[in-house]
């Protein structure tokens, strides 16, 4: 019950008060689409730089951390993709998104706010790990798939200089890249930058939650490709994180702050993008819809029993 009331409620209290407001008309698509760019090009990106600039590191690199959370990831991608096109007897590039839905989650609006409001400042850097691999990362696997099934070989020898273009063109990864860079110049961090950066990086874990929440809105659950949305939302709620744990626990031995983060990170709900690339290749986007809705619902429920489990007070 304490879990429930002191991080469940506060954080998805705000995810579903976002989508209320907004599948009412109450907030409108124009202000979410607002908010969402004042979080992804302000907020967070203060946020991170900030943590970057008076974080201490680890001598050496967590390697076996991002083994444990992408390796998890991609047992559960590689699981929903041989199902999607064995079982459901799918094209192979709709097996590659529902496939995805399994590995790709919702990490900057619902896993930072997570992990921060867990662990404060002590979880940034873990957190900040994993986005730093995380999008360029699955997309680039995500695209190859897509691509080399369709036979558009000119898009696969494009994907270098399109995952430079989006690391640049990210504000969270320059802003992360920019604190690492005032860091380890050993400057001390002027006092308005801090002050300005603090400000700014407070409102970043509301306004990333009701922005979260107020998207979902735009999304509806289709009948006709439930059982997938339920296989995604079983991949992504349960196989990953208890293969992160597994891998993270028995064959890393991880340090419980690295090991709860990657387990945490790794259960949050299936992401928007996954629905994106969906739209994009017309591919498993109204399962990716679907699944969006679900596992973001049903993760209060799953969020709250992993954090009991893992003995989060």
């Amino acid at each position: 019950m304490e879990i429930l009331l002191d991080i469940i409620v506060p954080v998805f209290g705000i995810v579903f008060l976002g989508y209320g407001v907004a599948r009412f008309g109450l907030f409108s698509e124009g202000a979410t689409k607002g908010l969402s760019t004042f979080v992804f090009n302000f907020a967070i990106p203060a946020l991170m730089f900030r943590a970057m600039a008076t974080q201490d590191f680890p001598e050496e690199v967590e390697w076996g951390f991002l083994i444990a959370y992408f390796g998890g990831g991609y047992i559960a991608w590689a699981t929903g993709l041989l199902v999607s096109k064995y079982v459901f007897k799918r094209d192979f590039a709709t097996a590659s998104i529902v496939g995805m839905g399994g590995a790709f989650g919702n990490t900057v609006l619902l896993g930072i706010p997570l992990i921060l409001t867990i662990y404060g400042d002590a979880g940034a850097l873990p957190v900040f790990l994993i986005i730093a691999f995380h999008s360029w990362q699955l997309m680039s696997v995500i695209t190859i798939l897509i691509e080399g099934s369709r036979g558009n070989r000119q898009e696969i020898w494009q994907i270098p200089r399109n995952i430079a273009n989006g690391l640049v063109r990210n504000p969270i990864i320059v802003a992360v890249l920019l604190g690492l860079a005032w860091h380890f110049s050993g400057f001390e961090l002027p006092k308005v930058v801090d002050q300005l950066t603090a400000t700014l990086g407070r409102a970043a874990l509301p306004c990333a939650i009701f922005a979260m929440g107020a998207s979902l809105a735009g999304y509806r659950i289709g009948g006709a490709v439930l059982g997938e949305a339920t296989l995604m939302t079983v991949l992504k709620l349960g196989l990953h994180p208890l293969m992160v744990f597994l891998i993270g626990h028995f064959i890393f031995d991880l340090e419980p702050l690295w090991l709860h983060v990657a387990v945490i990170v790794s259960s949050v709900p299936v992401g928007v993008n996954v629905y994106l690339f969906g739209a994009r290749y017309t591919a498993g986007d109204a399962q990716a819809a679907t699944a969006i809705i679900l596992s973001t619902t049903l993760s209060v429920a799953t969020m709250t029993l992993l954090l009991s489990f893992l003995g989060v007070r």
